[in-house]
């Protein structure tokens, strides 16, 4: 009774496994473009044998179009439009010159606009900037104070507790005796935070 001693799982068939889809990716990857290679030279090759077995077509076709559109429906001025007429070539080029310059003058005009609505959005931004820093600045100072006020009255406490530890000591050296716990764990915790 010997065991497989790899589990579920035998190298050799994963291996093999790993090894088909690998094939399989490959495959699917250049495929394609291969076939479409292969099949491009079958043509050129069929095309090729093709043309040496058939002799060139002789085709006489008529000067005639296929479809004619009525004398009365066409429209003659449209074949003149092709001609070459100095004149109107002369007034075109000018009105498309002028229609550039209107262009141009339109899109600097819409430029300028642009330009200034940004120089007033960047003023505004600055002066928004401005007030905030101020604000800042101005809670930075309260702040500053306040944390000033408290170290000072931190102070104050601590003296004021050693002046009445010092004045409780005095008491009791003269002989008071009302309320010794209370004033007795009082003094020991001022003591400890001095």
């Amino acid at each position: 009774m010997a065991q497989n001693q790899h589990g579920p799982c035998n190298p050799r068939l994963l291996k093999a496994v790993v090894a088909l889809m690998a094939l399989c990716l490959a495959g699917y990857i250049l495929g394609p473009p291969l076939y479409w290679h292969f099949m491009e030279g079958l043509a050129a090759v069929s095309r090729s044998s093709s043309y040496s077995s058939c002799p060139p077509c002789n085709c006489d076709c008529s000067s005639q179009p296929l479809l004619t559109i009525p004398q009365g429906l066409t429209n003659a001025s449209f074949s003149d439009c092709a001609k070459h007429d100095p004149a109107v070539s002369e007034d075109t080029k000018k009105n498309f010159a002028e229609l550039l310059s209107e262009e141009l003058k339109l899109r600097e005009a819409e430029a300028l606009e642009s330009q200034q609505r940004a120089d007033m959005a960047l003023l505004e931004a600055k002066k928004i900037t401005s007030q905030y820093q101020k604000e800042a600045d101005k809670c930075n100072s309260g702040m500053e104070t306040c944390e000033e006020a408290r170290e000072k009255a931190e102070a104050a406490l601590v003296a004021q507790k050693k002046l009445t530890a010092i004045w409780e000591t005095r008491a009791r050296q003269k002989g008071w005796k009302g309320g010794v716990a209370k004033s007795r764990a009082q003094s020991q915790g001022n003591i400890q935070s001095m």
